[in-house]
């Protein structure tokens, strides 16, 4: 059995096929959940089961549920699935989930994403530690084992993604969409048949080699199609998601990528005007016009660390409305507070419809600001590192929520380790590109000493 130790991250686990993650790990992992929810219930529960297009997803669910039966719970299988779509029918159901999928990874990866009932998030402090202690426990079989049953629930979820917003106001727009060969080519279909929208999808096949390019949008060489295709069709909107499709990235009617940062602003200004005084939670490398927006809107802003299972714990701490991340993370309430590309792409084409204009006319007033986006630093000592910039910035504004983040007011930076690398993850935002570009290199120079 593969070492499980390597393959448990801080949200979720993932590795490497065949040699970091396989059958044998994955029946594992199966008998693990089964022990781990039947402490968490008193009630028999059944655990729901999907999987992405991955060559190796069918194989690995298999054994997955074949674990989770060994320990006598039943399991319900909705085959193919996009990831708001699991979390969707573990919400509906009202059961424990586990999604075979390893989102924009390359195509040599796989892993899954688990939850309990109700779509409540599992993170490493949350129960994902607690997994893999029963893991390397080896526990053997229950007496009885549990039953398996088939369930299509895509319609079911494309009238849920539906019932979200308000389409009384939608107007005719031309969409692009770039599925990467990932699960978007499955959901999409199904939404936008009852939109008055003209949809075209690029690489709708679903497929795990991901042939055309890999499904990780926050790279801007991989919405080089889509940038291509909107410009050619005169489009109003591009729409980038990633291969498991709870993530999405815009593209306005000119080309341009739109930040995670921006939509997070405009999905929470468009929310916030039918919620007044409701919470809203974003990360905190999200800009400053994001808390400026939800101020605007005299709705709450919360300020979070990075990550699906911080800001799903907030979002139920505060029962917050909507949740943006910088990276394209999008939850919401309506949607067991969950995050679902889909949604967040509707929403936005809702507001896009209310406005009347472009979609660059409508991001204009959130565009105050010049990031650097994300810069990765290689350093020898994490901590050494981030201490020498603690120490420099010392007579500044400074906060450790998620890393070192310095507030100098017309500028400020956020500088975190990676979970799974030696690297530091530098974020800055200034009022000026000049600013921001000074910041990055007095920065810089400093790790460097």
């Amino acid at each position: 059995m593969a070492n499980a130790e390597s393959v448990f991250k801080a949200y979720d686990i993932r590795g490497v096929f065949p040699e970091e993650v396989n059958a044998d790990l994955f029946r594992a992992i199966g008998r693990a959940f089964s022990i781990f929810i039947k402490s968490k219930t008193e009630r028999n529960s059944s655990v729901v089961v999907g999987r992405d297009m991955r060559e190796s997803s069918q194989s690995l669910a298999e054994a997955f549920a074949d674990g989770v039966m060994d320990q006598g719970v039943n399991i319900v299988d909705i085959g193919l699935a996009s990831t708001d779509m699991c979390y969707f029918a573990s919400g509906r159901l009202d059961l424990p989930a586990a999604m075979v999928t390893a989102s924009h990874n390359p195509a040599e990866y796989n892993g899954l994403k688990i939850c309990l009932n109700q779509a409540k998030p599992i993170g490493q402090d949350s129960g994902l530690g607690e997994i893999l202690e029963i893991v390397n426990s080896s526990p053997e079989p229950a007496e009885k084992t549990g039953t398996a049953e088939e369930l299509d629930i895509l319609e079911d979820f494309a009238i849920h993604v539906l019932s979200v917003i308000d389409k009384s106001n939608l107007r005719k727009l031309k969409i692009v969409a770039d599925s990467a060969n990932g699960m978007g080519g499955l959901i999409l279909p199904p939404v936008f048949s009852k939109l008055p929208f003209e949809l075209e999808v690029l690489f709708p096949e679903l497929d795990g080699t991901f042939p055309n390019h890999p499904a990780d949008p926050l790279q801007q060489e991989n919405q080089k199609y889509l940038n291509e295709r909107v410009l050619e069709t005169k489009a109003d909107v591009g729409l980038a998601f990633d291969g498991d499709a709870d993530r999405v990235f815009f593209m306005d009617e000119k080309g341009e990528p739109v930040s995670g940062s921006l939509a997070t602003a405009l999905i929470a200004d468009q929310i916030l005007k039918e919620n007044k005084n409701e919470s809203v939670i974003y990360n905190l490398i999200c800009s400053k016009v994001v808390p400026e927006t939800i101020k605007k809107n005299d709705g709450k802003g919360i300020r979070s660390r990075v990550g699906h299972s911080f800001i799903k714990e907030l979002m139920e701490k505060h029962d917050a409305v909507f949740g943006g991340e910088h990276s394209g993370h999008y939850y919401f309430r309506k949607n067991y507070r969950a995050d679902s590309g889909v949604i967040a792409a509707l929403v936005v084409l809702v507001a896009l419809s209310e406005h009347g204009g472009t979609l660059s006319e409508l991001l204009a007033p959130f565009k105050k600001y010049e990031s650097s986006g994300e810069i990765n630093f290689s350093v020898p000592d994490v901590e050494l590192s981030i201490g020498l910039i603690a120490e420099h910035y010392k007579h500044l504004t400074v906060d450790w929520l998620d890393g070192l983040t310095v507030d100098a007011g017309d500028w400020w930076f956020n500088l975190r380790p990676s979970n799974t690398e030696p690297l530091l993850r530098l974020n800055v935002e200034a009022n000026d590109k000049k600013a921001c570009t000074e910041v990055v290199e007095e920065v810089r120079t400093v790790l460097s000493q």
